[in-house]
């Protein structure tokens, strides 16, 4: 396993995070192989990558002086095996995250695997590859191109050969580093996902608006996003998976998914990616 700051970065996923990665990535000089089982996904990320970027650089998350690493698209694993680092960035689904990884170890033994998982620990994971000691998560906050801090996560078999990997890597991504241990949803999530679900049930209740409750979470607390915002922001689709990952593995019944939440997701009104979810962004700004 390579430690060197010759960083190579495969992502695993071309959804919002993944592609939110591979901006971050290649707008700090790091060639980035991007896969997923879908061309259309890829397709998309080719258009999106740049333009993200760009925003980034707008924002000053970016430097526009830097020159960007390349972007290499597919749809074969096989086209990782150079890489030093993997960052999965899949649907927060146990089965599909183990066989991702699996796979990834398989095609590159020696690189450091990354989860980018919301909730589900790095441990149950590591069961699905064969050398546990080079995984570990880091939880990357959406959009990772603009938010600089992430939370990463040492599983009890992560070794200090991956730690010092991943630091490295993040370091060159300019990402501050907050490491926590190993545990259903960690730190940020075991508290944010729980303050959505609460805040979709006080709506629900008709005690607050979407708009009140944000409000008062920014006015009152000094949030610069409420829960709700943000959880139109996280896909509720997401915020829902993540809730049943927490509940599932804790039981704690504070994490069953709201009915508010679940009639959101049936109806397709997942946040900021369909145009509605808590607020309507198809006429945001208009």
């Amino acid at each position: 396993m390579t430690t060197t700051t010759q960083h190579r970065l495969a992502v695993i996923g071309a959804g919002s995070m993944g592609t939110g990665i591979a901006t971050l990535a290649t707008g700090r000089g790091i060639p980035v192989v991007l896969v997923d089982v879908s061309a259309e996904a890829l397709a998309t990320a080719e258009r999106t990558v740049p333009t993200q970027r760009r925003l980034a650089q707008m924002m000053g998350s970016l430097s526009r002086e830097a020159v960007p690493g390349t972007l290499t698209t597919t749809t074969s694993m096989s086209g990782i095996a150079d890489c030093t680092a993997v960052v999965e960035a899949v649907t927060e689904i146990p089965e599909t995250k183990a066989k991702v990884l699996a796979e990834a170890h398989q095609t590159t033994p020696e690189a450091v695997l990354i989860s980018n998982t919301s909730a589900i620990p790095i441990d149950e994971q590591a069961d699905a590859v064969a050398r546990p000691d080079l995984l570990l998560g880091v939880h990357f906050m959406n959009p990772p191109y603009l938010i600089s801090t992430a939370e990463v996560i040492r599983g009890p078999r992560t070794g200090q050969a991956a730690m010092d990997a991943a630091g490295a890597l993040l370091d060159a991504l300019g990402i501050t580093q907050v490491v926590v241990g190993d545990g259903p949803g960690f730190v940020i999530n075991r508290i944010l996902q729980r303050s959505i679900n609460e805040a979709s049930r006080i709506v629900a209740e008709g005690i607050a608006t979407p708009e009140a409750v944000d409000a008062a979470f920014q006015g009152c607390l000094g949030h610069t996003t409420g829960p709700l915002a943000t959880a139109d922001l996280i896909g509720l689709d997401n915020v829902v998976d993540t809730l049943r990952v927490l509940h599932e593995r804790t039981g704690d019944a504070g994490y069953l998914p709201s009915e508010l939440l679940l009639a959101k997701v049936e109806a397709g009104d997942l946040g900021r990616k369909t145009g509605r979810g808590f607020f309507d962004h198809a006429t945001a700004g208009r």
